[in-house]
């Protein structure tokens, strides 16, 4: 959020808002960055699980996969890999046809086969093919063994999940294990789709699995901020921004992996309430 924005949010001087920002960053409340502050960032190995991450922007997840399904061609072979997002995708495969996907994710293996007996017309099922490996936390399998699978791989299009991505460190994850795997799944495709909400933006993982370059295509929601958009456009070949209809939030900005800045928002205007 940038001390402009806070400044007219509260109707008070920018100077004071500087003020209050180095307060409560001192406080540990917050990250000061140039012109502005975000909410704290949480360590770069931190690594929820995939429930709590499944219930977080689930609109804006669902705009994502609608709008990457409509990359895939029937009879094509498709990576995915884990993530609640690339699971979200799954669930859209089902009336692709002649498709075959490859994933280290138990969840998205389990949808992909669940969702083809629901649609109803099980010779559109996707044939799935699940990599072994040792689970993480987030339901991914990775590991050597989940790495020789991948490296005999040929795809077409790989779509990748990812806990960050930011300008200097690229994509990246939590998990020094699953970096290992997801380079590996990259490796097996043509061309990779980076899936990633607003949320991701300016969130850095431990290990980079690619740099922002290394996507040929972003998929993300309108909630990304401008100069963000204007970054990627800059370096992927095509950034495909999908209508989510959430509702946009008055204090949210990059660097706010939640989109959600009451708790910071709420301290400033109590501090500076008369």
């Amino acid at each position: 959020m940038r001390v402009s924005e806070l400044s007219l949010l509260l109707d008070v001087s920018d100077m004071t808002i500087r003020r209050d920002l180095d307060a409560l960053a001192a406080q540990g409340e917050l990250d000061k960055v140039h012109g502005g502050a975000t909410t704290k960032r949480s360590p770069s190995t931190d690594e929820p699980g995939f429930e709590a991450k499944r219930v977080r922007q689930t609109v804006e997840k669902e705009a994502i996969a609608a709008a990457a399904v409509a990359l895939v061609e029937p009879g094509s072979a498709i990576g995915l890999s884990a993530g609640t997002t690339t699971w979200t995708l799954a669930r859209q495969l089902a009336g692709v046809p002649d498709l075959t996907v490859v994933t280290n994710s138990t969840r998205v293996a389990d949808e992909l086969v669940s969702a083809g007996h629901a649609h109803g017309a099980l010779r559109t099922a996707p044939n799935v093919i699940l990599t072994g490996g040792v689970r993480t936390p987030s339901d991914a399998l990775v590991g050597p063994i989940a790495v020789a699978s991948l490296e005999s791989m040929h795809l077409d299009l790989v779509f990748l999940g990812v806990h960050g991505m930011d300008p200097r460190a690229g994509y990246t994850t939590p998990n020094m294990l699953e970096a290992d795997t997801d380079r590996a799944l990259v490796a097996a495709g043509r061309r990779l789709v980076v899936v990633a909400d607003h949320t991701k933006w300016a969130t850095v993982g431990i290990s980079t699995i690619v740099g922002l370059g290394g996507a040929d295509v972003v998929v993300t929601d309108d909630q990304l901020p401008t100069d963000a958009q204007d970054t990627l456009r800059e370096t992927v070949e095509k950034l495909v921004v999908a209508t989510s209809g959430a509702p946009a939030h008055d204090c949210a900005e990059a660097g706010d992996r939640r989109g959600d800045w009451s708790r910071v928002a709420r301290p400033l205007s109590n501090r500076l309430r008369p």
